[in-house]
């Protein structure tokens, strides 16, 4: 009988793999004292909940249900977030919109820890997974939060933000968060970085501190849902009537209605103009085919875009590849049961500083578990990602990295010895309520 009981709980544990050979993290310990520990044991002292187990609400008991209420379930009456909306005009001619949270931080100390969130594929600050975490996160820590400040990278064209460049968005641009993060680092020269990001979000980010090193603006990052190999999940999508028809095109619908707001503000002789002409014009677009009208050609800057396929853009952009040069404390975490993400770099290439968890189930960005209340539920991926938060914010100690130093330059704050990247602040800022979507695009992915 407990062999059975042992099989049966195995069935909600969660598959966390760390390397072999554990990165080596400094950690302050009670009375001001510091300590080098494995970064292995620092997570497993720090976050407990990581290793709990994951029962799925059981009117939610596989992926496609868990995806599907993250999509179609109403949030907006949890979680409240309001932000103040800061524009940044980039030195290409794109704008980002950056969401601060909370509005009133003038209580905060200089030092206190940001999380930095990237959002999904066509998403915004709006989006209730992310409301999940930075509600509770930002609230003051007398009624049980963290009292962090936070920031929501809106990426081109998304959640309201105008499109100003022949330019949108991908998987595989790094540079808007780069410069993102030259503007948040330099309004808050004290504050440690926390990354945060889901899917298209989340493969950013990672390919972000890749492409950093020791030398990234953000001190530790958690990465949730994550599409890392974009071709073999691209496939696997594709493969079953359901992937293709309801996850590839809703998808691909959202991408083609976010684009049809903004195909004005092309130029009609340039490339991407044409390239959006087409897209729109396209019956039931997957999401594989945006990308070969579309994204492979306006998805970044140049070089390397554009591309010459689709898959061409996959391959360049695909995040599991660049795992091995990530060198600060990384956390990912997927659903097996995912239907968008079935291919998970589990071993993460051996990488010390990297975690990889797998949880049996959550499908895409849901993870929802019985709450109190007939019918009610709450993300577990809460509890996780709040102790590794405080984990790095607090007890983790880094020495800051050698960056380069950040200048202005024609009114644009640039980072020395790069030319090309540059950001500045637009006159005017929004008050932005959380809960406010976009009209015509299916939220949660």
């Amino acid at each position: 009988m407990s062999g059975f009981l042992n099989l049966w709980n195995t069935r909600y544990t969660t598959d966390v793999r760390y390397p072999e050979e554990s990165a080596l993290v400094t950690a302050k310990e009670q009375h001001s004292t510091t300590t080098n520990v494995f970064l292995r044991d620092f997570v497993e002292k720090r976050c407990p909940s990581l290793h709990s187990e994951f029962r799925p609400a059981w009117w939610l008991p596989n992926g496609h249900t868990q995806t599907l209420y993250c999509v179609l379930g109403d949030f907006s009456e949890r979680d409240k977030v309001v932000y103040k909306r800061t524009f940044l005009r980039l030195l290409d001619g794109g704008t980002l919109g950056l969401d601060f949270t909370p509005v009133d931080d003038s209580h905060l100390p200089p030092d206190i820890p940001i999380i930095v969130v990237l959002h999904g594929l066509t998403g915004g600050s709006y989006e209730s997974y992310v409301r999940a975490i930075l509600a509770p996160a930002c609230m003051p820590v007398h009624q049980g939060g963290l009292g962090y400040r936070a920031v929501v990278v809106n990426f081109r064209g998304c959640a309201g933000v105008p499109v100003t460049s022949p330019q949108l968005y991908s998987a595989g641009h790094t540079d808007d968060l780069r410069q993102a993060l030259f503007y948040i680092s330099h309004q808050y020269p004290e504050a440690p970085l926390l990354g945060l990001s889901f899917s298209l979000g989340a493969n950013v980010m990672t390919r972000y501190v890749a492409e950093e090193g020791e030398y990234s603006r953000l001190k530790s990052a958690c990465i949730l849902g994550c599409p890392w190999n974009l071709s073999a999940n691209a496939s696997k999508l594709l493969s079953t009537y359901i992937g293709r028809h309801i996850y590839s095109k809703g998808m691909g619908r959202n991408l083609v209605n976010l684009l049809k707001r903004h195909v004005g503000t092309f130029a009609s002789d340039h490339d991407v103009a044409k390239a959006a002409a087409v897209t729109i014009g396209l019956t039931k677009p997957t999401i594989g085919m945006f990308d070969e009208h579309f994204t492979r050609i306006a998805g970044g800057s140049s070089p390397p875009w554009p591309f010459a396929s689709a898959n061409d853009y996959y391959e360049y952009s695909s995040s599991h590849k660049v795992l091995s040069k990530i060198k600060i404390p990384l956390l990912a975490i997927n659903a097996a049961d995912d239907p968008v993400v079935q291919d998970v770099p589990i071993d993460a290439g051996g990488n010390g500083w990297v975690i990889m968890a797998l949880t049996p189930y959550g499908g895409h960005l849901g993870w929802f578990e019985p709450n109190d209340g007939w019918g009610q539920v709450r993300r577990w991926i809460k509890c996780p990602v709040f102790e590794w938060l405080r984990a790095t914010g607090e007890d983790l100690v880094r020495s800051p990295p050698h960056w380069r130093p950040l200048h202005e330059e024609g009114g644009f704050l640039k980072e020395v010895g790069i030319d090309r990247l540059g950001c500045k602040e637009l006159d005017g800022s929004d008050i932005i309520t959380g809960t406010e979507g976009e009209a015509g695009l299916l939220a949660g992915l």
